[in-house]
């Protein structure tokens, strides 16, 4: 890297490297240099610098970068800056940035690299940046990097400010905290205001309401008949509870409040009463942002629901991308990472479990209509993500398919057809005319003409019975691929011996020769017989689209049968344990089959491979441990002949 180009919040500074070692070589000795600035000066120097005009200037070169797009004004600097590239100068440009180094080798030709010894010398320039540009005063350039900061995030900001859904993912976190503060609210002005009027409790349960009457009954020896009216009007025109509530004033067992615990206590209901109608008025904001943002999700899911899934997912574009899986089980997070790590059962549902029709489902049907529920939620949620024109139509169709599907749980009732209940909305919207036009002036498939002429009545001429004829002897003559007879191949797979494997697991491999699999899976059957039960590996040689079956061994598999034990089912018995024992002699017959693959130079050695085998398979060796034998094969105690 002969040059080193480090954008800066001020402009463009081009760096030369004057000396020559590889930096990156020793990571001590660079790291030593970069941190002394005395050394780091000697090994770069500034080349040229080119501040930006203003402002404006500097965030349009700031995003360029960012985007990897060669601003005329960088593009002019280089080319005024670098020596034109040739075969006696050798120009390489150092980049800390890939993608820009790629947009420059592209735009102007020179050699641009952006590996680890680019980085460290950034790394350096960057550490003294304020030292090693001259033009710049103490200060310059932290104020440029503050407000080019400010700036470009303003800008990349802007792109989300007319956003519907994050108002919405506003809205519903709001409300949520307002939920819990006013229930938290309420309770501390009922268990304060309790001390004084304890029967006020159990006559009314609501919250808002309770703090009404605490603001307006205020001194309970002060309740009279005159108050009724105004108590019915907080009740919603109770006149039972209201009658109720003067009767327990009159008898209450309550102790006296003084003024100023009462003005405390009506100060606070006015805080409770405050927020409960202002969360009111959200909910209100909630379902009038979601009817003109996602309607459809509206319709089929509720207001609320709907917008926890928009907020949960980020936005109404990342919800309408994901899978029907995924929209069920949103919100379940936590349950399903700990079913998955406890290899339990994974959850039905996430945040559309607050649906009124998982509630509505028998329990062996709530698995089932989350499902359906959640597919229907990605098609509204992507209708209305897409759409020119929001609509709450297909929403409502899509509501009754669903209320249409717990009617079939419940009565067995066939439900529509979801093509059939889109197409009705499509009419009812009035795209349905335009679509059926488009329809009639298209032309018939092949497969609707073949259907329409068999059942026209014309006669047939003698070229179209001749051609009939035919059509059948054409589709029994298709062939299988050509095969060179003398070619042999051979193709290795694993098969559990004396069983037919599935032919779906068969046909990529068997199908292109011109071989049936089930075939194939009989032969293999019959060829693995003394092998029965054991994982094997089986070589097809095929020539001339014959198989030929043969066994090739592994140890353990023969370590296994000569273990003579009987055979298990391996899909119903797992982790099979073998604990027989088999001798010396029979070791050292396998060490002999194996000893092909071995590596080791004696039968000595693969006869102790052998027994390693042994001991992972779980079997004793004549008695004994096989890493025992193996030692007594070291000592000379047990002999193993050469061959």
């Amino acid at each position: 890297v002969n040059y080193v180009l480090f954008e800066t919040a001020s402009g463009y500074a081009l760096f030369e490297r004057l000396q020559s070692e590889e930096i990156g070589a020793k990571l001590e000795e660079v790291q030593a240099t970069v941190l002394d600035l005395v050394k780091f000066g000697k090994m770069m120097k500034l080349k040229s610098f080119a501040p930006f005009k203003n402002a404006a200037d500097a965030l349009e070169n700031a995003n360029d970068v960012s985007e990897a797009v060669v601003n005329p004004s960088l593009k002019a600097f280089l080319e005024v800056n670098l020596p034109k590239p040739g075969k006696k100068n050798k120009v390489e440009l150092g980049v800390a940035e890939k993608n820009l180094a790629g947009a420059i080798k592209a735009e102007c030709g020179y050699d641009c690299s952006s590996g680890e010894m680019v980085q460290e010398l950034v790394r350096g320039i960057r550490l003294w940046a304020d030292k090693l540009l001259s033009q710049l005063k103490e200060g310059d350039l932290e104020r440029a990097q503050l407000g080019l900061g400010h700036s470009y995030s303003r800008a990349k900001v802007k792109f989300n400010v007319n956003r519907s859904d994050n108002m919405i993912i506003q809205a519903i976190a709001l409300l949520d905290q307002l939920d819990k503060d006013v229930n938290t609210f309420a309770m501390r002005v009922r268990e304060w205001y309790s001390w004084h009027f304890p029967e006020l409790v159990r006559i009314v349960n609501d919250n808002y309401q309770y703090a009404k009457l605490a603001k307006l009954i205020r001194n309970k020896s002060n309740l009279s008949e005159e108050q009724l009216e105004s108590i019915a009007e907080v009740l919603d025109g109770d006149d039972a509870t209201a009658k109720q509530i003067l009767d327990a004033a009159r008898a209450s067992m309550g102790t006296d409040i003084s003024d100023v615990d009462m003005i405390n206590i009506e100060n606070f209901a006015d805080r409770v009463i405050s927020l409960a109608e202002y969360r009111k008025k959200l909910h209100e904001y909630l379902i009038t942002k979601m009817h003109y943002v996602a309607p459809n999700l509206s319709a089929l899911i509720g207001e609320q629901v709907g917008a926890r899934l928009i907020s949960h997912a980020g936005s109404l574009t990342n919800l309408s991308k994901y899978p029907a899986s995924t929209v069920q089980i949103l919100g379940a997070e936590k349950a399903l990472f700990r079913a998955l790590k406890t290899k339990g059962n994974t959850p039905k549902y996430g945040l559309i479990y607050h649906s009124s029709f998982i509630g509505r489902a028998g329990t062996k049907n709530k698995g089932r209509i989350s499902r359906f529920l959640a597919n229907k939620c990605t098609i509204a949620s992507r209708i209305d993500c897409f759409t020119d024109k929001p609509s709450s139509k297909f929403g409502e169709a899509l509501k009754q398919q669903v209320e249409d599907r717990l009617n079939f749980y419940d009565t067995g009732a066939a439900p529509t057809k979801n093509s059939d209940a889109m197409k009705a909305v499509i009419d009812a919207l009035g795209d349905g005319d335009e679509s059926d036009e488009d329809m009639a002036e298209a032309k018939p498939s092949k497969k609707r003409s073949a259907d329409e002429a068999d059942e026209s009545p014309k006669k047939k001429s003698k070229k179209t019975k001749k051609a009939d004829a035919e059509k059948p002897e054409k589709k029994e003559k298709k062939m299988p691929p050509k095969v060179d007879p003398n070619e042999v191949k051979i193709i290795t797979l694993r098969a559990t011996g004396g069983e037919v494997g599935a032919s779906s697991a068969l046909a990529p491999k068997i199908g292109p020769l011109g071989l049936s699999p089930k075939k194939v899976g009989e032969d293999i059957a019959k060829g693995t017989a003394d092998w029965k039960g054991l994982r094997v590996t089986v070589q097809l040689t095929i020539q001339n689209r014959q198989a030929q079956v043969s066994v090739v061994p592994s140890a353990s598999s023969l370590v296994i049968k000569a273990l003579k034990e009987p055979p298990r089912d391996r899909k119903k018995e797992k982790n099979v344990k073998h604990s027989g024992n088999i001798t010396i002699d029979d070791v050292i017959e396998i060490a002999r089959i194996m000893r092909y693959k071995s590596l080791a130079r004696e039968l000595k050695g693969t006869v102790k491979e052998i027994l390693g085998t042994a001991f992972s398979v779980g079997c004793t060796v004549d008695g004994q441990n096989p890493k025992d034998v193996g030692d007594a094969i070291d000592a000379g105690e047990v002999e193993i002949p050469e061959n």
